[in-house]
């Protein structure tokens, strides 16, 4: 990702979500739920216990997809939530040091000022890859005029 340009920040509170992979992921949840219950009601020889098993299963992977299409990063006044598959987690603008998506990054990651580094999945480049970037800069942008620094030391850039 270059480095910003300058532009006009978002109005918060923003959300960032991947919404072509969103949509293709709940829309092949919804259809694998509909064939695999459409096959346990036609198959005859199945018993009761067997067409739930079935319907279950279509149920189950469609949740494991949703689960998967939920990842977003709020930005509002106070800070950034986080969004993942497996947890949400709450961060305050001045933990953020910086916003990275370099070339080949399935995502956006987050320098913590804790020296760790989180991911932040509802930013990705994978099916809308302009998107990406273009989400990626407006929240860098608005973690860099919001986090509180030092005068004298300016923001860093990742060289992406």
């Amino acid at each position: 990702m270059s480095d910003l340009t300058g532009g006009d920040l978002p109005t918060l509170p923003v959300t960032f979500r991947p919404g072509r992979t969103r949509v293709v992921l709940l829309t092949a949840g919804v259809a694998i739920l509909v064939v695999i219950s459409a096959v346990a009601l036609l198959l005859e020889q199945l018993g009761p216990g067997e067409r739930l098993s079935f319907i279950l299963t279509g149920a189950l992977i469609f949740w494991a997809l949703a689960q998967i299409a939920r990842v977003r990063v709020v930005a509002d006044e106070a800070g950034v939530t986080v969004v993942n598959i497996a947890g949400r987690r709450r961060l305050a603008w001045a933990e953020i040091l910086r916003v990275n998506l370099r070339p080949g990054d399935p995502w956006v990651f987050l320098d913590l000022s804790d020296g760790t580094s989180l991911p932040a999945l509802g930013i990705q480049p994978g099916i809308d890859k302009r998107q990406a970037i273009a989400d990626a800069r407006s929240l860098r942008a608005l973690a860099e005029a919001r986090s509180v620094r030092d005068p004298e030391t300016p923001p860093e850039q990742d060289q992406g």
